[in-house]
């Protein structure tokens, strides 16, 4: 692996093969109670009690096999209704002026707006996973579900847990404010 910065614009010949755009189809779609409307928990495990369901698109069905033993997985979505991003953003819940990195907050408005949330699986019947603790509005489509995995997926972090406080990503606020979707 070479040491030199790469982009559409600088890649060696043999770097060119790879694409500049990627494209995903959705295995499934979350439902739920939450909408741009309504807003929804900055975090679903902040809000536990919140349930929706995924539906999977019934090509996928036979993958679900052995995904009801794990209690909690892991849900990559994709932000299907935020507008616009930019590169730096104040979090909603900051108790000061300074606006950060887009990469180094939780906000939706990204540019590859994709999901990751850690949510509960309270049962699969006929390719419908019955979750909760959800942060998805209703019609996110899915693009992948993994099992969550404690010996690798949670990494205690001192360092992490104080610039989360620091940055004001520590909270417990809905998003409901206009200005993060279209």
């Amino acid at each position: 692996m070479s040491d030199k910065n790469i982009s559409s614009f600088d890649r060696d010949e043999e770097d060119k093969t790879a694409p500049d755009t990627i494209s995903f189809s959705p295995i499934g779609y979350f439902r739920s109670g939450y909408t741009p409307e309504t807003g929804g928990p900055r975090q679903g495990v902040l809000l536990p009690e919140g349930k929706g369901e995924i539906h999977i698109d019934d090509r996928y069905r036979d993958a679900l096999k052995d995904l009801g033993l794990f209690e909690y997985i892991i849900v990559l979505y994709h932000f299907n209704t935020v507008g616009k991003w930019n590169p730096r953003v104040n979090p909603p819940a900051a108790t000061h002026e300074h606006n950060f990195g887009l990469f180094s907050t939780r906000s939706p408005k990204r540019p590859n707006p994709i999901g990751l949330s850690i949510i509960r699986l309270e049962k699969i019947e006929d390719g419908i996973l019955f979750v909760s603790g959800i942060d998805a509005f209703d019609g996110s489509p899915v693009l992948d579900i993994k099992p969550y995995l404690p010996s690798i997926d949670c990494i205690k972090s001192i360092q992490n847990e104080q610039i989360e406080k620091y940055l004001g990503h520590h909270d417990e606020d809905f998003i409901t404010d206009k200005k993060f979707f279209k």
